[in-house]
């Protein structure tokens, strides 16, 4: 029995992950056009029409630019808490209303997935993280984090594999262009991470057993794939764990499809 998760974009331009366990395969957001995303699957040799559901994290655009279509298109199921529907609105796009699934914050089963939401610190109406596990092996979807509170971390210490969110460098995003307030909204505890507060995260999930971490949704503007890595590298090496040695370390890109990521 495998699981996997493959990154067909991760980024604050648009995200979407593809999770699979073979026989059944989901989509976690679907915030690049449908076009897009059904060219990034055809990549990894995968085809739209297979797809059993799409989760929907929060409503903002680069989660769901293509919920819409792709539902409309293919009659793929729509799954999330009856707030991100209702916040949504013309983000989300029509959706009819035999493919919207309201979810609440307790396990639910797409064929063989278990499916366990959780709360995440964000400023969306209702946002939440996803455990994904099929059989022994879990994977974890774990982006757009203010900050990352115990509660998130121990939620996750069972997981094989965490895509965590790596956001900002804090330099970059103090010097840059963007406007104070912006400034101050994604540095806030419902923001996102940087990359010092990824690396912290990232060091309490290998000390907890946790045996590989993907960094993702990376600013264009404020970050960079080098930076991210050699940040969360650096941390976790000065206190003894060598990414490569027990500890998986890697990363998602913003604008391109990553690669499939298998757990036995």
């Amino acid at each position: 029995m495998t699981l996997s998760l493959s990154p067909l974009f991760s980024g604050s331009s648009g995200n979407a992950i593809l999770i699979s366990s073979g026989t059944t395969k989901i989509l976690i957001d679907a915030g690049v056009s449908g076009r897009r995303l059904e060219e990034a699957l055809f990549t990894l040799g995968e085809d739209i029409r297979q797809i059993k559901g799409i989760l929907l994290t929060h409503e903002h655009s680069d989660h769901t630019k293509g919920v819409g279509i792709l539902s409309r298109r293919h009659g793929i199921p729509v799954y999330a808490t009856a707030d991100t529907f209702a916040a949504g609105g013309q983000m989300l796009g029509s959706i009819q209303s035999r493919h919207m699934r309201v979810i609440a914050k307790t396990g639910f089963y797409i064929n063989d997935l278990l499916i366990e939401p959780f709360d995440i610190p964000h400023d969306a109406a209702d946002p939440v993280g996803y455990c994904v596990s099929c059989g022994t092996r879990k994977v974890a979807v774990a982006t757009d984090l203010g900050y990352f509170p115990k509660k998130i971390e121990v939620f996750l210490h069972s997981c094989d594999l965490v895509l965590l969110e790596a956001n900002h460098d804090s330099a970059m995003l103090s010097s840059g262009r963007y406007p104070q307030a912006l400034k101050q909204r994604i540095r806030s505890r419902k923001g996102h991470l940087s990359n010092d507060d990824a690396a912290e995260a990232a060091l309490r999930l290998a000390c907890a057993g946790v045996s590989s971490v993907l960094l993702g949704h990376l600013s264009q503007e404020n970050n960079s794939e080098q930076l991210a890595f050699r940040t969360v590298t650096d941390r976790l090496v000065s206190q003894g764990i060598t990414p490569g040695q027990g500890f998986n370390l890697g990363l998602a890109f913003r604008d391109r499809v990553t690669g499939v990521f298998r757990i036995k």
